[in-house]
């Protein structure tokens, strides 16, 4: 530091004769081809994400199909203020789906958390490791199907007639068949079951990568100190891998007022008689714009949606900025 000091002391500057440039001007100069390769993907991004952000005013608007062209209707619909948000929350539609959206989500999580966790120490501590990577690769390949054909692996489960469950496993147990598309109150069981069958590979393998990557000198020097498999579990591993936890966590609480539309509506197969338990926003939206086309009512749903959810990531993530500052995302 001192030779370096000196070094700049001993150093005459150079007269160049030329005034300084503005901080703008070089700041442009240095930083600008940095914007001009940047303009792309934010035009992109203008275009694609908050252009549309345009048509939430449909939930404003009582909207006329007067004329084919759908600016048109959109610019001559009258303004009605709330009042479709008015009309949602006064129906039981409003409770059904926000009950449904946030409970089953509020699971999702904490099946993912637990349960992700739980395989990614199981595999991390298998001594065979090609049964290790035989296993997580037959729980990530539910990820990778989509929910068409999930929905009928189930459909091939909960058949009332010649359902696996129906056919074999209710009668080992002496239990009657159940139909289970026209009885709601088994699908707060089901659904959750599905979900944690398609997803539970790819949250298993975050927390593995997680895990891998800590410093084995940790282990030997609990291991030094006579610490068991369980203590250097709760001592070491669970506080590493904690920020990615909290990570995904909140990733996963940035969509709690989102739900799977593929699980929701596929999976059920979109039975009226299960909508008490299986109605939530996505699915209601759809069910508003295109059975009933109230396009006014569905767009205040998905704007409540979008509003609800977006301050429940402010929050979640400022509950996590209070505990752990470092671990929060912004």
């Amino acid at each position: 530091m001192e030779m370096a000091q000196a070094a700049q002391a001993t150093v005459p500057r150079r007269k160049t004769g030329r005034a300084e440039k503005p901080l703008n001007q070089s700041y442009w100069k240095k930083y600008g081809v940095f914007y001009f390769m940047m303009a792309p993907a934010l035009i992109v991004l203008l275009v694609n994400n908050y252009l549309p952000m345009i048509g939430g005013l449909i939930a404003f608007k009582n909207m006329s199909y007067s004329s084919p062209s759908f600016f048109t209707n959109f610019l001559e619909s009258p303004w009605v203020g709330f009042q479709n948000f008015e009309y949602l929350f006064n129906t039981t539609d409003a409770w059904i789906i926000t009950r449904n959206t946030l409970a089953y989500n509020a699971v999702f999580i904490f099946l993912n958390l637990v349960i992700g966790v739980g395989l990614a120490l199981m595999f991390n501590a298998m001594r065979n490791r090609r049964a290790a990577k035989a296993y997580q690769t037959a729980m990530f390949l539910p990820y990778f199907l989509s929910w068409i054909i999930l929905a009928y692996l189930v459909y091939a489960f909960l058949n009332p007639e010649i359902g696996i469950v129906n056919r074999v496993v209710l009668p080992w147990f002496g239990a009657e068949a159940v139909d289970w598309y026209s009885d709601p109150k088994w699908w707060p069981v089901v659904l959750p079951l599905v979900n944690t069958w398609k997803g539970i590979g790819y949250y298993a393998v975050i927390y593995l990568a997680a895990i891998v990557g800590i410093d084995n000198e940790y282990y030997e020097a609990a291991h030094m100190d006579g610490a068991s498999k369980a203590r250097q579990i709760w001592s070491i591993t669970l506080p590493l891998i904690k920020p990615v936890i909290i990570t995904m966590t909140l990733l996963q609480i940035g969509r709690i007022f989102y739900a799977d539309f593929g699980l929701f509506f596929q999976v059920t197969r979109n039975a009226g008689a299960l909508y008490d338990k299986t109605l939530v926003i996505d699915t209601y939206v759809y069910q508003g714009f295109l059975v009933t086309g109230d396009i006014g009512m569905s767009s205040a749903a998905g704007m409540y949606q979008a509003v609800v959810g977006f301050v429940l990531v402010l929050a979640s993530n400022l509950i996590v900025r209070r505990i752990s500052k470092d671990d929060a995302l912004f």
